[in-house]
């Protein structure tokens, strides 16, 4: 097994941290809708919280599994409130937008020092933030067209609410 580069090492471990911070600011956007009622928007916060969780631990275990070491920083708290659903959503989907800045830059420094096996596991990231970047665009989309129409706040909200995924 060839081991993970120093460089490499704390670039993943950046990574790390980048994706922890994701989901602390999803558990914060989840508090702020919970707060307002919009407990479907909440519910679809919480179970993204849990899939960045799930995103860090597989670069952490990845960096393990590799001969490195994971060395945990410091997350940022995130901003507590938001003036609309809308500008919340926004707020997430430029952060995913950032998150995917940040695993492209991964990609390329593997494939700069030729690290084969970062690369492999990276890919799967870059597909994924494929998804979350439209996901998030299409809610920033409808909350746009809802526009301030409470029914349609309302419906959406339920909408969401019904996400599937792990608990």
């Amino acid at each position: 097994m060839m081991r993970i580069s120093a460089h490499m090492q704390k670039t993943l471990n950046d990574q790390v941290r980048r994706e922890f911070g994701a989901s602390y600011l999803y558990l914060s956007m989840a508090a702020y809708f919970a707060e307002k009622n919009l407990n479907g928007f909440a519910r679809w916060m919480r179970m993204q919280a849990m899939e960045e969780a799930k995103h860090a631990m597989k670069i952490f275990d990845f960096v393990e599994d590799r001969g490195g070491r994971v060395t945990l920083e410091g997350i940022d708290r995130p901003p507590p409130d938001f003036p609309t659903p809308v500008a919340a959503f926004e707020h997430a989907r430029d952060h995913e937008a950032h998150v995917s800045a940040g695993i492209h830059q991964l990609y390329e420094a593997a494939a700069t020092e030729k690290d084969w096996a970062t690369q492999a596991m990276l890919q799967w990231f870059i597909t994924e933030q494929v998804e979350e970047e439209k996901t998030s665009s299409q809610i920033v989309d409808t909350l746009k067209m809802i526009g301030d129409n409470a029914s349609g706040l309302y419906m959406f909200d339920q909408e969401l609410g019904r996400r599937g995924g792990a608990e």
